[in-house]
């Protein structure tokens, strides 16, 4: 047939094929490919497979491949990954998605981290650690021995662990506070080794003293001011402590006024918030307004104790294990065995380590100490993090 001849037949071809319905289409494509040969269906192999699978990560703009990609979970651009090295390296740079996958499994995220491909690897360093977790197997344990006799108390701070009682310092004021079975907080001065003050009002063994700045503003402080807390079994009293040393208290905590109920010997106060846990929950107060902010229940498990509060976890234990509460959920994620130790009602043999994680593990805080307690002969028994696989 004439090329001119061949051109005129086709557009009469095609003109009556864009009639037919869809059914009619598909029988004339199945007549055609019946009567085609092997040139013919192999031209129609190469053509179709442009057609149908074009690859829309390489042909779309980056900002909108990166758009799509945030549609999809984690596990599903992983898979995807492992299409092509062009996809591996588009989705691997989507800096966006991966944030986010890290921030929800509670990590932290530090934005003045440039490299495009930093936070795939995050992610898959997250996701393993959490992992572990899940499984009850990101701690390991160790012991300390030396001492010959009852280790009654504990105390860390700055990669130290220390068997002494109820204590905090600051090297900045130069002083230390320590609360005492006679009911007192004393203050002394850090250098000098001199008792400055004895603070009085409590009616039980004082358990805790918290030395740290304050982050918001009141009728009663400001930030940058040095804060004091006091607890017993019932209360927990504030003192202005960097104000002077002969200061009065500031404020009075409890959970019920007729003494009903007791506190665990645990507190937690970063300068915005004060945590305690006591039989009903752990409760949570505003510095700011000293209100209650919220009591998170734990009903499955009796008589859990407080070690560590932050802004994604809260580390608790009872007699048997060790637990970790994702604050978001409210829910326990993790728990870890700890053996018959020593029990003290004071709060004073066991304590936790490390707790930058608390506020969100970004890779570089889940090492060293998470837990330590005294233990009947004498050793301290140690829940150390697990290196990362």
């Amino acid at each position: 047939m004439e090329r001119k001849d061949f051109e005129t037949w086709l557009d009469n071809i095609s003109v009556t094929f864009l009639s037919l319905t869809d059914l009619q289409k598909n029988e004339t494509l199945d007549h055609l490919i019946s009567l085609s040969g092997a040139v013919q269906l192999r031209h129609l192999s190469n053509n179709l497979e442009t057609l149908l699978k074009r690859d829309f990560l390489k042909l779309l703009p980056l900002e909108l491949s990166f758009y799509l990609l945030k549609w999809l979970d984690p596990q599903t651009l992983l898979t995807c990954c492992l299409v092509s090295k062009q996809w591996n390296k588009v989705i691997s740079a989507c800096t966006e998605v991966w944030q986010t996958a890290c921030k929800n499994l509670g990590w932290q995220i530090d934005d003045s981290v440039q490299d495009a491909l930093h936070w795939k690897k995050v992610y898959l360093k997250a996701i393993l650690r959490m992992k572990q977790l899940e499984d009850h197997e990101a701690f390991e344990t160790s012991s300390l021995i030396g001492h010959s006799a009852r280790v009654y108390a504990l105390y860390y701070k700055d990669g130290l662990l220390c068997t002494v009682f109820s204590v905090d310092y600051n090297d900045e004021l130069d002083i230390l506070v320590s609360g005492s079975a006679d009911f007192t907080v004393k203050v002394w001065a850090l250098s000098a080794g001199t008792c400055l003050n004895t603070l009085t009002g409590h009616t039980e063994w004082v358990t805790k003293v918290v030395l740290q700045k304050c982050k918001v503003k009141s009728l009663l402080h400001s930030p940058g001011d040095y804060i004091l807390l006091s607890a017993d079994k019932y209360e927990i009293k504030i003192w202005p402590i960097g104000r002077e040393i002969n200061c009065k208290c500031l404020k009075t905590l409890s959970v019920s006024e007729d003494r009903s109920i007791c506190l665990q010997p645990r507190l937690h106060f970063d300068g915005k918030y004060i945590v305690c846990s006591s039989a009903l929950g752990l409760y949570q107060w505003d510095f700011a307004s000293y209100d209650i902010l919220r009591v998170i229940k734990t009903p499955e498990i009796a008589n859990l104790a407080l070690l560590g509060f932050g802004d994604i976890f809260a580390l608790l234990f009872d007699n048997h294990y060790l637990y970790i509460m994702d604050l978001r959920t409210e829910s326990l994620i993790s728990r870890w065995p700890l053996p018959e130790y020593r029990k003290s009602k004071r709060g004073s043999s066991f304590l936790a380590g490390e707790a930058s994680w608390l506020n969100g593990l970004d890779g570089h805080n889940d090492t060293g100490l998470v837990f330590a307690t005294s233990m009947p002969d004498h050793s301290i028994h140690l829940v150390l993090w697990k290196e990362h696989g």
